[in-house]
């Protein structure tokens, strides 16, 4: 009966499927004229399955060939509405590209005031830091908010993270006005031997830093569309660590001088850090001394509210209280009531505009080197991915959601490229102000546009209550940021020394010396291209071993260069044997405990050369694969040095185990050939064991037995069984 109703339920929706298919041929004209008696079978046929009695219809039911024939209204149909399918598919792909059409309809209520916590604490950061870095970029301070408002609220749209707050931050910001120091210069050269006109300078300040963002947005946005998300991992954690650690460094230099109070070099546009180090150190006799008092006291004030933070990490109060907020107040009150600024000659925030950002297209200014923005603009762009993309992840695994790489880059570059139109430098993650917004447990993407609305409202109406406010504060606010991203460096060099990482040591100090004695572009240049080097150096070397004969058993296989050897289970599992049962795989198990001991007695066979393949080849780890092969041939053991004498007899026959090499493309598999050509030549057989499916057609398309080469076998032993006939 089961049996019955299954075919029945095929036989209906056969019908079904039938009848739909001749009426759509109807209406569209597709059944020619004197077609009728197929169509009527058809019909027939399809009616009959219906009826659930037989599949075909009966002789006697044939129905007489008389043109079309009109179906009953009561005949079930398939409906297929592809306006409501398309439908769908395009809500499921904004729902993915637009994630606050996902979150926004299922928000629930009780997170609202949790979110408004979390968008106010971040806020009370994200101000005085978006105020403070504007200086780093030689921008007005309102630009600092400029980047504080639009990336963050576009970004609160498009972002998957719930903890990333977007905005300025300090690397990207020392990055920015690097760029516009060294476009300031075509600017004066123009100009020489006169100044530029008053107000040239931050317009074309301002040019270039929203040219920048929206390049910087650009390529962002087409990593992400093309999927390249993985990127962020391209840079060595030791080249990335000497690179922030080098720019802080550098910024330390630059802001102590204006807690100083010690006047900007003359030359300040032209000069290094170094050299700025070594001016402000031979003119400590002309610092301001009410102007130090004030900035390294409020300096001070921070990192002993920092320390008693984590000392008391319980006392949810403490943890709760905006410490750069209270700062900014303090001394603004201290400088209006002492008035500090006309009594002592303190240095104060001014007057600033408070006026909303005004549409405008990013131009390209004159004077402005294209080549120095676009090489900018990726340079700004990896540092900001990758510490972007970092943030965003550690956050996600601790709050136990996921998040998409891809799209995280989507959000980016197009928080950047709207910020652009609206007088912003780049924004990127910040690791301090996430830190900070899930602290305060953030439930959704809305506590970042409630920061957003904050910096508009303080953008509206906080500005004129900053006059008095003094211009070292900030420095110190700055500072303060920069402290406590060099207090990993000393951890990350006690690690590298105590695993005696030498080479990693080596390029973490390198980079960060490099950044400091000549600029933050040779610093990145510099990791960019070491790691991207060492990237490319540990995948053109294939991972091979050479193989000798234990002593032990003459059946079992050892690599000569003193590794411990694969596990015999393992060696099954590569070899597609799907009939190991959990006995066998705990006795070989057992087994390879045994003879691990014994790995070291391997000895070479006379006259044949074992090559295990351990990985994959492709066009870019074969090409060091013949000379590999002919230091194996002449020393037997990849540890001795090239400069030694040949201590290898003649090679008669070469043996690659392929147990590792699931795949081969078509370049790896060209210099294989010459190799096996090369070696026919020299009249030296080559067998090719344990060798896959895949690498098997590859090599019969590519006519291997032809150029020399045999693969029929199963095992070493084998191979060596039948060179020896």
């Amino acid at each position: 009966m089961y049996i019955l109703r299954n075919c029945d339920l095929v036989a209906t929706t056969f019908g079904n499927c039938t009848i739909n298919l001749i009426e759509h041929n109807k209406r569209a004209g597709a059944v020619p004229s004197g077609s009728g008696e197929d169509t009527s079978l058809l019909a027939n046929i399809a009616s009959s399955s219906c009826s659930s009695e037989h599949l075909l219809p009966a002789p006697s039911q044939m129905p007489p060939s008389r043109g079309r024939r009109r179906f009953q209204p009561g005949q079930r149909r398939l409906q297929h509405d592809s306006s409501k399918i398309n439908s769908r598919w395009w809500m499921q792909r904004v729902r993915y590209y637009v994630p606050i059409t996902g979150w926004l309809p299922k928000y629930q209520a009780s997170n609202l005031l949790t979110d408004m916590k979390a968008g106010f604490m971040v806020a009370c950061l994200l101000i005085p830091q978006a105020l403070s870095y504007s200086s780093l970029t030689r921008l007005p301070p309102a630009y600092g908010l400029y980047t504080a408002l639009v990336p963050t609220l576009v970004y609160g749209m498009l972002g998957t993270s719930r903890h990333l707050s977007m905005g300025p931050e300090a690397l990207i910001s020392v990055l920015v006005g690097t760029l516009i120091k060294g476009q300031l210069k075509h600017l004066y050269a123009a100009y020489s031997p006169n100044s530029p006109p008053a107000g040239t300078v931050e317009q074309f300040s301002t040019a270039v830093a929203s040219v920048v963002a929206l390049l910087s947005g650009l390529f962002t946005f087409s990593l992400g569309m093309f999927r390249l998300g993985f990127l962020d991992s391209m840079i060595s954690e030791s080249s990335l660590r000497g690179f922030i650690s080098g720019t802080a460094i550098v910024i330390l230099i630059g802001q102590s001088r204006i807690m100083l109070g010690i006047a900007a070099a003359p030359s300040s546009v032209h000069s290094t850090p170094w050299n700025d180090l070594k001016f402000m150190l031979s003119h400590l006799n002309q610092t301001h001394a009410m102007t130090a008092v004030v900035s390294l006291g409020a300096l001070l004030f921070l990192r002993m509210l920092r320390i008693v933070k984590s000392r008391f990490k319980r006392a949810v109060w403490l943890q709760q209280i905006p410490d750069t907020l209270v700062v900014i107040v303090l001394t603004t009150v201290i400088s209006w009531s002492a008035k500090l600024g006309d009594k002592y000659g303190i240095v104060i925030f001014g007057e600033v505009s408070g006026d909303l950002p005004q549409f405008s297209f990013p131009h390209l200014p004159k004077y402005a080197d294209t080549k120095d923005l676009v090489s900018s603009a990726i340079t700004i762009t990896m540092i900001g991915v990758v510490e972007s993309v970092i943030v965003a992840r550690e956050y996600a695994s601790r709050n136990h959601y996921a998040i998409s790489s891809n799209r995280e880059l989507v959000a980016l570059g197009v928080s950047n490229a709207l910020g652009s139109m609206f007088s912003a430098y780049p924004a990127f993650g910040s690791l301090s102000r996430s830190k900070l917004n899930d602290r305060a447990q953030s439930k959704s993407q809305l506590s970042g546009i409630i920061t957003a609305l904050l910096v508009l409202a303080s953008l509206l109406g906080l500005l004129p209550y900053l006059y008095h406010l003094p211009r070292g504060v900030l420095s110190a606010i700055i500072s303060d940021a920069v402290l406590s991203l060099l207090t990993a460096t000393p951890g990350a060099i006690a690690f590298l020394f105590r695993v005696q990482a030498w080479s990693d040591l080596f390029l973490l100090l390198f980079i960060c010396f490099c950044s400091v004695a000549a600029s933050v572009e040779t610093g990145i240049l510099l990791a960019v291209v070491i790691s991207l080097i060492m990237v490319i150096k540990r995948s053109n070397m294939p991972r091979i071993k050479l193989l000798g004969r234990s002593r032990e058993n003459e059946n079992d296989f050892y690599p000569i260069d003193g590794t411990p050897p694969l596990s015999r289970g393992l060696l099954r599992r590569l070899s597609f044997s799907s009939s190991t049962s959990d006995s066998q795989e705990e006795e070989d198990d057992d087994e390879d405990n045994a003879n691990q001991n014994t790995f070291s007695q391997a000895e070479h066979v006379d006259g044949v050369l074992i090559v295990r393949i351990e990985e994959p080849l492709y066009f870019s780890n074969a090409g060091q694969l013949h000379a590999r092969l002919n230091r194996m041939e002449m020393y037997g053991d990849m540890r001795t040095h090239p400069s030694e004498a040949p201590r290898m007899n003649p090679t008669r026959a070469v043996i690659f185990d392929l147990i590792g090499m699931l795949d081969i493309d078509g370049s790896a598999l060209e210099i294989l050939l010459g190799i096996v050509h090369e070696y026919k030549r020299r009249e030296v057989r080559v067998v090719f064991v344990r060798v896959c499916e895949a690498v098997r057609v590859r090599f019969e398309q590519a006519q291997m037995t032809r150029a020399g080469g045999e693969y029929d076998f199963s095992d070493i032993s084998s191979a060596l069984q039948h060179l020896d006939q």
